[in-house]
């Protein structure tokens, strides 16, 4: 089984280092928003974190999240939170639809942000998100799981090591099914109701992005629906089940991505990279461990009988990151998404303390983002194959 020596990275950087140093007594006093999957990060772990108030629109939300980070305090709405000035940042884990207004909110309010994903729903809201930050001064950071997967860890480690040699294509999946339960709450339809699946696409597209640093810009995507009543009526006018989109990145390299919420599927989130040197396969449904290829020298004979050089196939042993000094001690347990949440707990915290730019910033975030967005109007234009404009600096 193939192991891996970590090298040192960004992602190793050691939070032994900052205890020794003067910032070690920073203390960030957070507010998070969102009793779903805003109840389930590690604030209230985090040595230099303190969790002030918690808010949600529904009494029993509001009631987990006190409970979760043993926090006193609570708010009805986000607006009545923001005017907490003991709070310096905030976690947004609100539906989808409302994440740009509540970044905006926040940050004039004067606080950091993390937000979940995705940071925008139309490309007007993923330049108003920037203007916003940018103007603000202040830290935004979001909360995409994928990139800090156990395995894209490992993933960005081969890479900077350059073991893949010369990176020829890239895919990743995202499969959901099931989605549907989801779309509505005491008889009304809730924001997931007939959402196009490549409007969420950043668990697959921050495989690639946040592993090589690359850039999509330009997409032929087509959709799959099949007519079903319970897609009718929904907010988004949106046919479709799954989407499948081809991608190009600014190194002309081929990138395929699914984002499928329903069908004969076992839920996952995937990636797979392929070098001329080595290739690397996240785990298929139903396996346990990745898989590396490596470019071998033995001669086989196909099924022809035709001489080739058979390439090395082996298991992977998942290294867990979460277990080194890449966090600190209180959060070296595994968590949601493939050990990923104490990891977006820490990085959101350390960028506050040391008043840096976190690695999933605001052009990252919409890298991630805005292809999805042009890849659903390619979809419902049977596959035209559009250009993503770039919301960098």
């Amino acid at each position: 089984m193939e192991t891996l020596v970590p090298a040192t990275t960004a992602a190793l950087a050691s939070p032994a280092l900052l205890a020794r140093s003067p910032l070690a007594q920073r203390q960030v006093r957070m507010g998070v928003v969102g009793g779903n999957f805003g109840s389930s990060f590690y604030f209230h772990e985090h040595p230099q974190c303190i969790v002030e108030a918690v808010s949600d629109l529904v009494s029993t939300r509001r009631e987990r999240l006190m409970k979760t980070y043993q926090c006193a305090k609570s708010y009805e709405s986000l607006e009545k939170l923001l005017t907490d000035k003991k709070i310096e940042a905030v976690f947004i884990a609100t539906p989808a639809p409302d994440h740009v207004r509540h970044v905006i909110a926040t940050l004039r309010a004067g606080k950091h942000v993390l937000c979940a994903v995705p940071a925008a729903m139309t490309l007007e809201e993923c330049g108003q998100l920037k203007d916003a930050v940018e103007r603000s001064g202040l830290i935004y950071m979001m909360a995409e799981t994928s990139v800090y997967r156990q395995q894209t860890i490992s993933a960005r480690e081969l890479y900077t090591a350059g073991k893949f040699g010369n990176m020829f294509s890239a895919a990743a999946e995202y499969n959901h099914p099931g989605l549907e339960v989801l779309f509505f709450e005491n008889g009304k339809p809730t924001w997931r109701h007939g959402l196009p699946p490549m409007l969420y696409p950043t668990h697959c597209t921050s495989f690639l992005i946040s592993v090589t640093g690359e850039r999509l810009n330009r997409v032929s995507a087509l959709g799959w629906g099949d007519g079903s009543d319970i897609l009718k009526n929904n907010q988004y006018k949106n046919p479709f089940w799954n989407e499948t989109a081809f991608f190009t990145t600014n190194r002309d390299m081929p990138f395929r991505v699914e984002v499928n919420w329903r069908g004969a599927l076992v839920e996952a989130e995937r990636g797979e990279w392929r070098g001329d040197k080595m290739s690397f396969y996240l785990p298929a449904p139903g396996s346990r461990h990745s898989t590396v290829v490596s470019v071998g020298d033995k001669t086989s004979h196909d099924d022809a009988g035709f001489k080739y050089a058979q390439n090395i196939v082996r298991e992977f042993e998942d290294y867990l990151w979460w277990k080194t000094e890449a966090l600190p001690a209180a959060l070296r347990h595994d968590s949601g998404h493939g050990g990923s949440h104490t990891f977006i707990t820490h990085k959101f915290i350390d960028a506050i303390v040391r008043e840096t730019q976190p690695e999933i910033n605001v052009y990252e975030a919409l890298a991630y983002t805005a292809p999805g967005i042009v890849a659903h109007q390619s979809a419902l234009n049977r596959g035209e194959s559009l250009p993503i404009p770039s919301f960098d600096k």
